[in-house]
């Protein structure tokens, strides 16, 4: 696709996949350096109130969040000037960067409950954006990323609860009436944008033997005035910090319902 179609496709259904953005020996560096990562201890400590006790796969391989601010290869890649490309053409508007993460998913994981990012990050005005790296081949067997394609225009969902045995994450959100998961299969060094409303998640990994890593990047509109107190600083493509002011916390959500015809419709709670 050419960039007028991954526009096209980001704007009609949310989300738009590039292929070959980073090479595989980019994508083989930045795995080496995540296993080292995880060698060394590092981890997300809040996901250890979701594991199923010593035999969890996620005790040995949890999810790292903000590398980039101790990690200099993180932080590189967070600002690679190709990411600068496509975050800015698919919003109209150099955006800001936010977060990091890096997911490794070990054969046997659970994968993360439908949700979307807004709930976390609260972007105001507008949204964010996420660029999700497969630093695996990644497909239905080893879990890769479900996407509900048309989600984009929703106001924050009400949350659910999710599925223990299938999610790590406690909480989900509904899928619209007519709507469903459509499995993305992703080569190494390809990536995932998609809209901060988007509807996304992913399945166990029942692969034997497979893991499915991710390097996920979240950004911020250039608009923006506020964003949750967790991603602060923001910084520019050319390493600025930048200070917002700090969004509410919660704010009213959505959920279906049906009317008195008998069609869904959104309501606010």
């Amino acid at each position: 696709m050419n960039a007028s179609e991954v526009i096209d496709q980001f704007q009609k259904e949310g989300y738009a996949v590039l292929p070959g953005v980073f090479e595989r020996d980019e994508v083989d560096t930045l795995k080496e350096n995540f296993m080292a990562l995880n060698k060394q201890g590092h981890g997300f400590e809040a996901d250890k109130a979701t594991l199923l006790g010593n035999d969890d796969p996620l005790m040995a391989y949890p999810r790292l969040v903000h590398p980039h601010r101790f990690d200099q290869l993180s932080l590189d890649w967070l600002l690679d000037a190709r990411l600068r490309y496509w975050t800015t053409a698919l919003l109209g508007r150099e955006p800001y960067a936010a977060q990091t993460m890096f997911y490794f998913k070990p054969p046997g994981a659970r994968g993360q409950a439908l949700h979307q990012d807004q709930k976390s990050l609260r972007v105001r005005p507008g949204t964010c954006l996420a660029a999700w790296m497969a630093v695996d081949d990644c497909d239905e067997a080893n879990g890769c990323m479900q996407i509900v394609p048309g989600t984009q225009d929703l106001p924050q969902l009400c949350l659910i609860e999710a599925d223990l045995s299938q999610s790590f994450s406690s909480k989900t959100v509904p899928v619209p009436p007519g709507k469903a998961p459509v499995p993305v299969l992703m080569r190494a060094g390809d990536v995932l944008f998609f809209n901060g409303q988007v509807i996304h998640g992913s399945y166990p990994n029942s692969s034997e033997s497979r893991f499915r890593r991710a390097l996920i990047a979240h950004y911020v509109v250039g608009e923006a005035e506020k964003v949750a107190e967790f991603y602060h600083p923001l910084l520019t493509f050319d390493g600025a910090a930048v200070e917002l002011k700090l969004s509410e916390q919660g704010g009213p959500c959505g959920i279906f319902a049906d009317d008195a015809a008998g069609s869904i419709e959104m309501v606010s709670t």
